[in-house]
């Protein structure tokens, strides 16, 4: 009897606790929607740009910037609105508003934040969209560029073609990132062993800090614009835009794409690319290694397949001089090699076929979408053909996890590690990404596939970076830590391995720039101890 009393009292009390509960949120959606209104000093009415869970395109506007289907089931927590900003005034009322009711603020360019953290929050929150802030205005007198955050890199290429045939901008190769995460993490493209990062070519910036002030590079101050430059900006601010320079590249550019399997002797290729990828081949030339498991040639068996992928800044016979001096192994012929201007070369290693209209460059949305999860590792030490031996064979075992390597050296190895938050410069061979997508929902087999990527990050232990096992902040990974608690202990964890020595330098930034930690998530900057 005694038990059925505490039932019934446990039922009321959660009823009311709910009631409660759902009745504070509609209070603190009110107060907050009536505050958009107040601060918002635009032609443009704020109540365009807000949605709400009543709004009937509400869910539309949620979904269509999700990049990871992970984080579009029915139980995945949604925000209390979406402001989706026409004007620098929303921006402004939108983090004045969240600070003053409490509310956390996520904010999303692209979508591409591969742990969803732009759009997913376990604590009432808003989503900052950035997505119809997306101007380009290109001055090739200066040859630099003011791009808005919600414009993505397909169309700044596009934009930059437009204008001339000897520029281009060094930026991802997957044309519907969002320029605002993309940049503030680093920026990683097949023209890095020449001309850097994208954050190594940004020359200014607007930003919305966290009092709702419109700043540029000299009212922020050089410690601030130096952390958003790879610190990951939505520890410190909203970018509103960044001010890039633009590269100058050659009319004709080269590109090619080779398949070996072990068959074919991909294990002695792979050795010798990681012997001359970084150091031995020249800066104008990228080649990167896509290295999946497939059937053999004989039925019920496994191989590895390589795919050498490769983007050269020149024509097709000085490349194939430089790779007969210093790949010949990989046998590259005219045959293999494709010239074209380097703004069809990006949708060349978009995996469209060649003559495809740049116009696809201006698609927003990617051709095709995936649950999926990513981890990456930096690797300076070659791996022992007997450790490609070993990784091939498990690979072959779990079956659906890839892996990218991507070279270094070049003008990486020349830019000091603390000028800019990016720290992974000289001393890295190539830097790995692991992959995998899945197209079956459920959390069964979710989780399959998050252990078996898991499974293989263990294994490759041995052949990583140490102390710490480092990892770049642009292949977003919540397994190597998650600051729950807003500390720095726990923000040290994830911190350092994405920032090495400069994680410290980040932490007093965001301690004077932010010092009530309003800019936070996940795996934001915390603040200091003190």
């Amino acid at each position: 009897m005694e038990f059925s009393k505490c039932i019934i009292m446990f039922s009321l009390f959660s009823i009311i606790f709910f009631t409660f509960s759902a009745a504070n949120s509609a209070s603190v959606e009110e107060n907050f929607l009536q505050c958009l209104s107040m601060q918002s000093q635009s032609s443009i009415a704020i109540s365009e740009a807000i949605y709400t869970s009543s709004n009937a395109s509400f869910s539309s506007v949620l979904q269509s910037y999700v990049r990871n289907l992970r984080f579009a089931t029915p139980t995945t927590l949604k925000p209390l609105v979406i402001v989706a900003a026409k004007h620098e005034s929303h921006v402004q009322a939108t983090v004045i508003c969240s600070k003053k009711f409490g509310l956390q603020i996520r904010i999303r360019s692209g979508g591409h934040d591969y742990d969803g953290l732009s759009y997913v929050s376990n604590v009432p929150f808003v989503i900052l969209d950035m997505f119809n802030l997306r101007s380009i205005n290109i001055s090739l007198t200066d040859e630099t560029a003011w791009v808005q955050a919600g414009a993505t890199v397909g169309e700044v290429y596009y934009k930059i073609a437009e204008a001339s045939k000897i520029h281009g901008f060094p930026a991802g190769v997957c044309p519907t990132l969002g320029v605002g995460g993309h940049f503030s993490g680093g920026g990683y493209g097949n023209m890095m062993r020449k001309f850097g990062l994208s954050v190594d070519n940004i020359v200014d910036a607007q930003i919305v800090d966290v009092q709702g002030r419109i700043l540029d590079r000299k009212s922020m101050g050089e410690d601030l614009f130096w952390a958003i430059r790879g610190g990951g900006a939505a520890s410190f601010c909203v970018i509103l835009s960044w001010k890039i320079k633009l590269v100058q590249v050659p009319e004709t550019v080269t590109v090619f794409r080779v398949v070996k399997t072990l068959e074919q002797g991909a294990t002695d290729l792979v050795a010798k690319w990681q012997q001359v990828a970084a150091d031995k081949l020249d800066q104008d030339l990228f080649i990167r290694l896509f290295i999946n498991a497939v059937n053999g040639s004989k039925e019920g068996e496994k191989t590895v397949k390589v795919s050498f992928v490769a983007m050269f800044l020149g024509q097709t016979e000085k490349l194939l001089s430089l790779m007969k001096q210093s790949f010949p192994e990989l046998g590259i012929q005219k045959k293999d090699c494709f010239e074209m201007r380097w703004v069809e070369s990006v949708l060349f290693w978009f995996d469209q076929p060649i003559g495809t209209p740049l116009e696809v460059l201006l698609n927003r949305i990617p051709k095709s979408q995936v649950s999926l999860k990513r981890k990456s590792d930096y690797v300076q030490e070659p791996i022992p053909k007997t450790g490609l031996e070993s990784i091939w064979k498990l690979m072959i075992e779990l079956g659906e996890v890839g892996m990218q390597w991507n070279p270094y050296g070049g003008i990486m190895s020349e830019i000091p590690a603390t000028e800019t938050p990016f720290p992974h410069r000289a001393g890295n061979i190539f830097k790995i990404q692991y992959s995998a997508n899945w197209n079956q929902p459920g959390i069964e087999v979710t989780n399959r596939y998050l252990n078996l990527t898991r499974t293989f990050y263990e294994a490759m232990t041995p052949y990583v970076s140490k102390n710490p096992r480092e990892a770049f902040l642009n292949y977003r990974d919540i397994d190597i830590g998650s600051n729950t608690n807003g500390t720095y202990e726990e923000g040290k964890i994830y911190g350092i391995k994405y920032f090495k020595n400069n994680f410290d330098r980040l932490v007093r930034v965001k301690t004077s720039v932010d010092p009530d930690n309003f800019f936070t998530y996940e795996q934001s900057i915390p603040i200091s101890p003190s």
